[in-house]
């Protein structure tokens, strides 16, 4: 996969792939980034070890926020992470969500990513992801597709960047 068109995409969220919720979390300081003190100004930018960005940098694929912090992951966790400007999903008004995907256990973030991806191959990395998200996504989605759901009490780990290197460079 050479062409950068063909390439996978690695939906990412923040909270909890890379801003963890665990009991005793390690802390970095964020003004070591160039951010500034007032970087700090949201105590769990912190918690977000600035390693995950050469990590995720080396995947081979597109990353993509497919975070609620929406715009903000740009200006605020990217900066952090070393990370240039990415896309990032937008999501649909909770007006436009199908109250039967809910009933149904179907994350909100679902059908969006899937679109986003217009059956490009995908890796989503979320701490919500369900049995449910994987069998709709198999059943609406035409590309390959990994829904890669991480501890949240942890971020993501050693494991979970070989999980994604290895599905990633697998792909046919």
């Amino acid at each position: 996969m050479t062409d950068t068109a063909q390439r996978p995409l690695l939906f990412l969220d923040v909270d909890g792939p890379l801003i963890p919720f665990g009991a005793a979390p390690q802390e970095y300081p964020t003004y070591a980034t160039g951010l500034g003190p007032g970087a700090d100004a949201n105590p769990l930018l912190s918690r977000i070890n600035p390693e995950h960005g050469h990590r995720l940098a080396a995947l081979p694929c597109d990353v993509v926020w497919a975070t609620t912090w929406m715009a903000d992951a740009n200006e605020c966790v990217a900066p952090l992470l070393g990370l240039p400007q990415l896309p990032v999903v937008p999501w649909p008004e909770p007006s436009d969500l199908d109250d039967q995907d809910e009933r149904d256990g179907l994350h909100w973030k679902t059908r969006a990513v899937v679109d986003w991806a217009a059956g490009r191959p995908f890796v989503w990395v979320d701490d919500e992801i369900t049995d449910a998200d994987r069998v709709w996504v198999a059943a609406h989605h035409g590309g390959h597709a990994l829904l890669h759901r991480v501890d949240a009490r942890r971020g993501l780990t050693d494991g979970d960047y070989a999980t994604l290197d290895s599905w990633l460079r697998n792909l046919p």
